[in-house]
């Protein structure tokens, strides 16, 4: 795969350096090891090894990884093997595609208060669903759900919500029976909606009780409990969005969509555009316009860009929860009647995972292993000149 023309460690490369000097003493330490991660993938300094081809000798030099969860380079893999494991447990139904979007107002109390936030976002969230599903004037069944938190919008704006996808039915309360959903319809997005704004209200006057909450700037009179219970008492008469719908794609769809954004930052390299000094020139997709419209670009300054806020996350809640996943899956898929056999992802050949020579498809073996800041003794195979 051909490197970008720009990265995300090219700006921390040549705006880095400048934006820590002038938030000293207001970047966290994690913040700045993801940053010196993030320059130094793939390079020189974290060693690597030679590989040449067996047929052919061509030789190229492949830098290590650095492996932060953060960085764009490294989590392609991750996130192709976690959506493998997600297709692999589908169930033969219907699946919808939930979102949970935070109303504005707390929004802005998420941006200072982001772990603690998100984590609501996430409990009240799941706790809407499976409650509301639980009920048997809806369902009266034990769903699984995979949520995924999203708290940048493709503009890189602040905009928190959970993408959750969901079977269309669950198993019965009694654990007897799969009962399903009514064609085309999960749960109503009223009741959800409104189940989720007391819920969500409720865990932030507790958080704030307990001291979890802090406020900064235009925001420092929230720490007054009156003020902040204001604050919040318009919400409890505003229409929450709940989204719910069944996806034309099918559950792969949303999957592959969701995968795309399970183990990266805000941005992708695909998405950079430019860097110099008026700062980074990027593409976004505006979903209020049509068509090809949709296709913007938007310049930051680099210091709006250099280390963006807000990492993804992945949950799994109610039949889909860890420790009791596979146990439930198979019930379900017992319940279903779906063998085992048929349910079982295909296996890739053993010989189609090994690299290939990208210049005639020969074998590439590993010729030399040299340790970080080294200089490997092996020098790659030089470009073609193109002389046409």
């Amino acid at each position: 795969m051909s490197r970008p023309a720009l990265e995300v460690a090219d700006i921390f490369r040549s705006h880095g350096p400048a934006w820590r000097q002038a938030h000293a003493g207001h970047v966290s330490l994690d913040q700045l090891r993801v940053m010196s991660a993030i320059e130094r993938c793939r390079t020189a300094a974290l060693g690597g090894h030679v590989a040449r081809c067996t047929d052919c000798a061509y030789t190229t030099i492949a830098y290590n990884s650095c492996r932060n969860r953060h960085c764009p380079k490294c989590q392609g893999a991750a996130a192709k093997e976690w959506l493998a494991d997600r297709e692999a447990e589908l169930l033969p139904v219907p699946y919808y595609h939930v979102v949970f979007t935070l109303p504005a107002a707390i929004a802005a109390i998420a941006y200072q208060n982001k772990a603690v936030v998100y984590g609501l976002l996430f409990k009240a969230s799941a706790e809407t669903i499976t409650t509301i599903a639980a009920d048997p004037k809806h369902l009266g069944a034990r769903v699984g759900i995979t949520s995924v938190l999203h708290t940048w919008g493709s503009a890189l704006t602040h905009h928190p919500h959970v993408h959750m996808i969901v079977p269309g039915g669950g198993i019965s309360l009694d654990g007897k029976s799969w009962i399903s959903c009514r064609p085309g319809f999960f749960l109503p997005v009223r009741v959800l909606s409104r189940l989720f704004r007391r819920l969500l209200l409720e865990k932030l006057i507790a958080a704030d009780k307990a001291g979890h909450l802090k406020f900064f700037g235009d925001h420092a009179a929230l720490a007054d409990t009156q003020a902040f219970a204001a604050y919040l008492a318009p919400l409890r008469r505003a229409e929450w969005v709940v989204y719910s719908k069944r996806p034309f794609g099918g559950p792969q769809a949303v999957l592959a969509y969701l995968s795309r954004y399970t183990h990266r930052v805000a941005i992708a390299n695909s998405r950079l555009i430019a860097c110099d000094r008026s700062g980074v020139t990027f593409r976004w997709k505006d979903y209020r316009a049509e068509g090809r419209d949709r296709q913007k670009l938007m310049t930051l300054s680099s210091g709006e860009f250099v280390l963006p806020q807000g990492f993804h996350r992945i949950r799994h809640y109610g039949l889909l929860a860890s420790g009791t996943r596979a146990d439930n899956i198979a019930r379900a898929r017992q319940l279903l009647t779906v063998s085992h056999s048929q349910a079982e992802p295909a296996t890739i050949a053993a010989d189609q995972t090994k690299p290939t020579c990208p210049c005639c498809g020969g074998r590439m073996i590993v010729i030399e292993v040299f340790e970080r800041g080294a200089t490997p003794q092996h020098r790659p195979t030089a470009p073609p000149i193109d002389t046409s």
